[in-house]
């Protein structure tokens, strides 16, 4: 494991023991759904269906199609508030 792989799974581990990751998990869907971000994944969903056929798809395709398109929708905004919390509790618990 190198040293950045350490250093995520070490972050990782903070955030998921002081329950700030579960805290940053429910601020992005709350972000996600006031920004409209689920509903406009939710019609691409729906027109991917509507396109290829119902019996077409594979839950497996639908979430390879539409994962691209899903990351891509996220507002700068959302990302930039998020990376601003990761590195405030990285600030205020330095002991990695």
């Amino acid at each position: 494991m190198n040293k950045d792989s350490q250093m995520k799974a070490a972050i990782n581990q903070k955030l998921i023991e002081m329950g700030e990751r579960e805290r940053l998990k429910e601020l992005l869907r709350a972000k996600l759904v006031e920004c409209g971000w689920k509903d406009q994944l939710k019609a691409h969903c729906k027109d991917v269906i509507r396109e290829k056929g119902l019996d077409q798809v594979t839950v497996e395709d639908l979430v390879a199609e539409v994962t691209p398109k899903g990351r891509a929708l996220v507002p700068d905004s959302v990302k930039k508030e998020l990376l601003h919390r990761i590195r405030a509790f990285l600030a205020n618990n330095a002991t990695l």
